[in-house]
């Protein structure tokens, strides 16, 4: 594939101003914001199933590392500032600064990590083939769980074992769908584009 590095987004809008940047960033976190609120609450685990990590790894990987960076961060600055964006966890708020800081609060400073080494990753071609962009969006995931995780335990002080039970062992299958997902589809836009552009 011949297309030079750069996201998704920077190839097909290649001269976006300050005014396409803040339509992407809007845009990118009503995207999130909708994924975050496909939510279902797992037994005895105060983290729900959400699309929330579907959204980063699309953001991430379509935006690159500094839009996608500040997308998600506005959407954590949404969430602050108490516009029902969050996802609701069992028995937590969903919105506000007590959702961020509470249990699960650790996932989502997770995605926010995980977009930005997405982007960097992507800006450096890694989503333009299965082969790479397959490891990178698992690195991407277990970013966003080890935050989750050493969070989680931390705030209800719980075993190991307990964590990852709670935190991780529901979610597995769920993941590796949105991966497998994100990691096929990507590969095949990117193939369309550089046909396009080899005309």
């Amino acid at each position: 594939m011949s297309i030079s590095t750069g996201s998704l987004r920077a190839t097909v809008f290649p001269r976006s101003t300050a005014l396409t940047h803040a339509t992407f960033i809007v845009g990118g976190t009503l995207f999130i914001a909708a994924l975050a609120q496909i939510a279902v609450p797992v037994p005895g685990s105060p983290v729900p199933v959400t699309g929330q990590t579907l959204a980063v790894y699309l953001i991430g990987t379509t935006y690159g590392a500094r839009l996608g960076f500040a997308t998600f961060a506005t959407y954590l600055l949404a969430g602050v500032a108490g516009a029902p964006v969050f996802a609701a966890a069992t028995g937590a708020t969903s919105h506000g600064i007590a959702r961020l800081t509470g249990a699960t609060g650790g996932y989502l400073i997770g995605m926010l990590v995980a977009t930005f080494v997405l982007g960097a990753l992507a800006d450096r071609k890694a989503d333009q083939k299965f082969k790479t962009s397959f490891p990178a969006l698992t690195l991407g995931s277990a970013i966003v769980f080890a935050f989750g995780l050493i969070w989680l335990k931390t705030s209800l002080d719980l075993s190991w074992a307990a964590t990852i039970s709670a935190g991780l062992t529901p979610f597995i299958f769920g993941e590796l769908l949105k991966i497998a997902i994100t990691a096929t589809s990507l590969p095949l836009i990117w193939r369309k584009i550089s046909q396009k552009l080899n005309r």
